[in-house]
């Protein structure tokens, strides 16, 4: 009978565990770093524009980044859209990719995001955010290798920082419209976002 109680119980422990770790919070998976990154993220998004604005695309820039943010459920997002990636400032003062094909979809219970195709992937896990949108944690991989995973806060991670480390704040400007902010990228620009289109 003890027996019994005791297998129940940690049953319902390990379901308990699944189930915190579906819902943890962004904050507990990310690294110092990239926590600062996101808190920084009205400074970088200024910063990238002010530095844009010789650029050729800054009308195009300036649709993405002026869009209302709204708010939007995990199952608005679920599925298949076309993204680009948008640079701006660093090393030139914007760049805009062409588009390929994105995808939104559940793992193990939590929402998953991918650029699937491209010269540089990111993929990554979607958190709550407390605007509405959502933390991307994920990591930037190129064509060919096996896309990677976000070091945050695990013992392996290392560096304060790596380059392959992404931090985004998604957020819906649309019924079929979104886009992924990037403060910040470890390397060549000042800011970046993935404008998504259904």
């Amino acid at each position: 009978m003890r027996t019994h109680r005791f297998r129940i119980l940690l049953v319902a422990l390990v379901a308990l565990g699944s189930a915190a770790s579906a819902e943890a919070a962004w904050q507990d998976q990310a690294s110092p770093s990239d926590t600062s990154r996101l808190a920084r993220l009205a400074e970088a998004r200024a910063k990238g524009l002010a530095e844009a604005q010789s650029g050729r695309d800054i009308g195009l820039i300036r649709a993405v980044l002026d869009a209302e943010p709204r708010p939007a459920s995990a199952n608005s997002l679920r599925g298949d859209w076309r993204c680009r990636t948008i640079k701006l400032g660093g090393m030139t003062p914007d760049m805009v990719y062409s588009w390929f094909h994105c995808r939104i979809e559940d793992r193990g219970g939590r929402l998953f995001f991918e650029k699937e195709a491209g010269g540089q992937r990111v993929s990554g896990y979607l958190y709550p955010y407390e605007s509405g949108g959502f933390v991307l944690l994920g990591a930037l991989s190129a064509k060919g290798e096996p896309p990677h995973r976000y070091s945050g806060n695990g013992p392996t991670a290392g560096a304060a920082a790596t380059p392959d480390d992404a931090v985004g704040l998604l957020e819906a400007t649309g019924p079929a419209s979104a886009r992924v902010e990037f403060p910040y990228p470890a390397e060549e620009s000042t800011f970046d976002v993935i404008q998504m289109k259904r």
